[in-house]
């Protein structure tokens, strides 16, 4: 190993984070220690995405070892090469592991090579760790593939005020004033000067063309309630955008959009034959496995989120009946069932195959045509998790990610690394794709309180 390179030595996290980080560091070295393959080695037997992603790297590591001695260092097709460093029990001494966990042996190896002449960076997701190599003068960074920050971000719309008599206009003036600065399928958001509640959205959709945004026509009686949220439909109605990301925090009307929205293509207009929901099990107490009874009731505990959605829904079309007499065109069949007559329960609706609640776990692997795909929380998923689940959507499908970047439970993941975030800012531009970052709290005023105020 020349000691003129620099020697990137990773945390098993960034590896279960990231299987392709062995070849994300061209024309220098990545060292792994000794104790990763241990901890990779009790990670493969777990039917999770750390599990599945420890077998991975294990796999790339047997291949690799076909080149040559891993421990001598083998050549990547990058330009750098790889190689697995055992820190012999003397130089451990400054990092004697007292607590049991296994940063302290690697870390002895990055000091190691420190030691050695090597000029070392260690990469971990773990910002104690880090903390403690910083301590021991260990130069340190997080795994910043992928790295957006928050002033980075695309919140797929912009805003900006006119004046009154410009905001009236077929198509104001400042549309093209901005379309140097705008992609495909981001919204203009125009307020009048010194009204903010007289306002009106375009959406652009390239080579100059702008489309006006108006109230989507719906057989139920239930609407957006702000800007963002008429922007957030726009793009769930969509039959031609498959790819829909809507971002933002607690309170704001992804879930219930999102679920809204496929409900309506599903039983009135009949675009998609049913609606797929998924969560991933993240969660802030025990796992799902704690739960009581089979797989079918603990995902029924698991998905209340989106029982309590519906719930709202249901009761919002019964109430308008009520106060309103709302008459509904009988129509053909399926609008007399869901739409006149009004929702049917949940659990019906699952009994008839028009919707799914399902684990992610159980989404690798498969092919999903024709459905409307809604995950859920997916701030808590890697982008190589996000990769997976989008690839995993058909011909003829449409797939929704909501989450809060915010309030991210998993232990490795932040605003910046998120599968959310990061595969919004991938996917911008794409004609496919649309995305809306909502920031307006829709819920009881106690709630917004605790948003702020907690």
């Amino acid at each position: 190993m020349q000691k003129s390179k620099k020697v990137y030595v990773l945390d098993t996290n960034v590896l279960v984070h990231d299987p392709l980080s062995l070849y994300g560091f061209a024309d220098d070295i990545v060292g792994l220690p000794i104790i990763v393959l241990e901890e990779l080695d009790r990670f493969k037997t777990e039917n999770s995405d750390r599990g599945r992603n420890a077998r991975d790297v294990i796999r790339r590591l047997d291949q690799l070892r076909e080149r040559g001695s891993l421990s001598a260092g083998v050549l990547l097709d990058n330009g750098g090469s790889l190689r697995i460093v055992y820190a012999p029990d003397v130089v451990k001494e400054p990092v004697k592991k007292t607590s049991g966990f296994s940063d302290d042996a690697i870390l002895a190896t990055a000091l190691y090579l420190q030691k050695e002449g090597y000029d070392v960076s260690f990469i971990s997701k773990d910002i104690n760790a880090r903390v403690k190599a910083d301590v021991l003068g260990i130069h340190t960074q997080d795994y910043l593939k992928g790295h957006v920050t928050p002033e980075e971000f695309y919140k797929g719309w912009v805003k900006a005020s006119v004046p009154a008599i410009e905001l009236k206009q077929a198509e104001p003036g400042v549309l093209f004033d901005l379309q140097a600065d705008l992609v495909t399928n981001q919204f203009v958001w125009l307020t009048s000067t010194g009204n903010e509640f007289n306002y009106r959205i375009f959406r652009y959709l390239g080579n100059g063309r702008f489309k006006p945004v108006g109230d989507p026509s719906q057989d139920w009686p239930l609407q957006q309630r702000n800007p963002e949220q008429l922007m957030a439909l726009d793009l769930l109605l969509d039959k031609d955008i498959p790819f829909v990301c809507l971002i933002g925090p607690a309170g704001t009307g992804k879930t219930f959009l999102s679920l809204l929205a496929g409900l309506h293509q599903v039983l009135i207009e009949d675009i998609y034959e049913k609606i797929l929901v998924a969560r991933p099990v993240v969660p802030l107490g025990p796992d799902i496995g704690y739960l009581p009874g089979d797989i079918q009731e603990k995902l029924h505990s698991w998905m209340k989120p989106i029982f309590d959605n519906m719930e709202f829904i249901s009761h919002a079309m019964a109430r308008s009946r009520h106060l309103s007499n709302v008459a509904y065109e009988a129509g053909r069949k399926r609008k007399k069932r869901y739409g006149g007559s009004g929702l049917l329960p949940l659990d019906q609706l699952i009994r008839e195959n028009k919707l799914s609640l399902e684990a992610i776990t159980y989404m690798r692997g498969r092919s999903i045509p024709y459905q409307y795909v809604f995950i859920d929380e997916v701030q808590n998923l890697s982008p190589h998790e996000v990769k997976t689940i989008i690839t995993r959507i058909g011909e003829g499908s449409k797939i929704v990610l909501s989450g809060d970047p915010y309030q991210i439970d998993s232990p490795y993941l932040d605003f910046s690394s998120n599968g959310l975030v990061v595969a919004s800012n991938s996917f911008k531009g794409q004609s496919l794709f649309g995305s809306v970052y909502l920031d307006i709290s829709e819920r009881s005023e106690l709630s917004r309180l605790a948003g702020e105020l907690l």
